[in-house]
């Protein structure tokens, strides 16, 4: 069967490499349908990994995929032949003392697919068909679009960000970087009731499809400089902010702009950022790190389904599998992309 595989930066390829597997007791194959292409795949991409995890063996990238149930281990309940399913790409160990706790986004022992932080590294999934546990796959409804279904893991991340706060009802919002996290939650924030949602960014195409997620003011930070003063009025004037970007300047101006005592998220990845520690002691601001998810998927997967949100504007592009170098290329061009899938066979 094919598979996505990276080899060395700039060296991916699509593959023969060994069939999936037949299920084993408690394990489902399935035909994987869309997979959406995430910023950890463009490090491996351009990069061969980030900080440092680095490629050291060929290695299927992916970890945001939707399929079909197309065989089923012994002991499998609850699924069947033919089920569309979204599969969870994360498989903490839960016997070490932060699964325990149900803190399974801490796990010593974690697997994700598509990471070379192990060795041998844990394999993606952009692959034709994967067999993995049943427990990792949760059931769509027929009717559901699977490109939809594809986004069930960034918006577990965003769900999980959003958890770290609670209820958002009646608060003003900042989510700093419209990037597909940064749209995201936006979704996730209107979810949780937020009455108003401001978004930030250095350009103006991702804002635009912020816009269309459901934020009540986007702000392009290179053609409105002074456009946050009004929010740092007094000591602040933002509820929550979700800084989503990883960018040194953007925590700075959460700092400013948050209320004392309010909250700062971060979820972005990027520098590392000299923390305005004046700021948080003087405002008494909650700073709270977001990683990964842990329950969310489920939940994710039931608002999807459920037509209870619309994440259908993030998505800007859709590739055959055939054609993933194309699809890598136009993913990283920012002025144009957002979120873009692979399609694999007919799906």
């Amino acid at each position: 069967m094919k598979a996505v595989v990276i080899h060395a930066p700039h060296d991916l390829r699509v593959e023969e490499i060994a069939e999936a597997a037949a299920p084993a007791e408690g394990e489902v194959r399935v035909a994987v349908a869309r997979g959406g292409i995430c910023g950890s795949d463009l490090h491996y991409y351009h990069d061969g990994g980030f900080g440092t995890v680095r490629i050291q063996q060929p290695m299927a990238l992916g970890h945001e995929v939707s399929g079909v149930v197309t065989e089923l281990g012994a002991g499998v309940s609850g699924l069947a032949v033919g089920d569309k399913v979204a599969i969870n790409p994360s498989r903490p160990c839960g016997t070490c003392d932060y699964c325990k706790r149900d803190m399974r986004n801490e796990c010593l022992d974690m697997r994700f697919n598509g990471s070379a932080m192990r060795m041998p590294h844990e394999q993606g999934l952009f692959r034709a068909e994967v067999t993995v546990p049943a427990e990792l796959v949760v059931r769509v409804s027929p009717g559901t679009d699977l490109a939809l279904a594809a986004l069930c893991e960034p918006f577990s991340v965003c769900l999980h960000a959003v958890n770290q706060v609670g209820s958002l009802l009646g608060k003003r919002v900042l989510i700093s970087g419209s990037g597909p996290i940064g749209c995201l939650c936006v979704a996730a924030a209107r979810l949780a009731g937020a009455a108003e949602i401001i978004v930030t960014d250095i350009a103006a195409a991702p804002l635009k499809i912020a816009a269309a997620m459901g934020a009540t003011r986007c702000i392009d930070l290179t053609e409105e400089a002074g456009a946050l003063d009004v929010e740092r009025a007094g000591k602040g004037q933002i509820d929550v902010v979700f800084e989503c970007s990883g960018a040194a300047p953007a925590l700075r101006a959460a700092c400013e702009v948050v209320w004392p005592r309010g909250h700062i998220v971060t979820v972005g990845l990027g520098s590392e950022p000299v923390l305005p520690l004046s700021l948080v002691v003087t405002k008494e601001i909650k700073l709270s790190g977001s990683f990964r998810f842990d329950h969310e998927f489920e939940v994710a997967a039931e608002l999807i389904d459920r037509g209870r949100v619309d994440l259908a504007p993030v998505l800007t592009g859709v590739f055959p599998m055939e054609d993933a170098i194309a699809a890598f290329d136009f993913a990283s061009d920012k002025a144009q992309a957002m979120k873009v899938q692979l399609r694999f066979g007919e799906s």
